[in-house]
């Protein structure tokens, strides 16, 4: 199988021979995974991180009282995983799910080792991927415990502009950190300040 995201997102990214990339990523597992389906579960331990070629994924963790509470989604050409589980070796508190039928590659250490080899710029690369998912992480913490729920919503669909169709308000709402009721507030009261321009 012929995992264009991926080499279209390497070869996008590094001066490399697409012969060579593609000759990369044969070593890279891809699934198939169906809606609904788990790749990881609470308490299990994660040992990948998630490339989405094709659908789309959730990650999320349910608390005491049964609650869900969602910290990523994943489409196309976004990478998932729990690094406190798959780097340091700990029981996962989360879980990650596909809210479509999926297309997963499966990246591991001895991928990630193999490019950092044969791509001189790739370990960079993906330090500068990783700070930039810590600052995005930064960013919605403070949204969360500061922004009103109009400006987490507007910054949800800056994140997310091709998924809001592809969700239920629910699990918008479980992101924004907000009930489903003051979802649809929002949304109204946006939609009347649209109206009014």
């Amino acid at each position: 199988m012929i995992r264009t995201g991926l080499k279209t997102f390497l070869t996008s990214n590094f001066d490399i021979d697409e012969a060579e990339i593609l000759s990369l990523i044969e070593s890279c597992t891809v699934k198939e995974v169906r809606k609904n389906q788990f790749l990881l579960r609470e308490n299990e331990h994660c040992k990948h991180t998630f490339f989405v070629e094709k659908g789309l994924l959730r990650q999320y963790s349910i608390d005491n009282k049964g609650k869900e509470h969602i910290l990523s989604f994943a489409p196309e050409n976004w990478f998932v995983t729990d690094r406190e589980s798959a780097y340091f070796n700990q029981p996962s508190k989360y879980y990650i799910e596909a809210l479509e039928d999926s297309t997963v590659a499966m990246i591991d250490e001895d991928f990630i080792q193999m490019l950092s080899d044969k791509i001189p710029n790739f370990t960079h690369f993906n330090n500068r991927l990783l700070h930039n998912h810590i600052r995005q992480l930064q960013n919605r913490i403070n949204l969360l415990l500061s922004a009103v729920a109009e400006d987490r919503y507007l910054q949800f669909i800056a994140t997310y502009p091709d998924i809001l169709l592809r969700v239920p308000q629910t699990m918008i709402a479980s992101y924004l950190g907000i009930t489903p009721e003051s979802l649809s507030r929002v949304r109204k009261e946006l939609a009347q300040k649209n109206f009014k321009k």
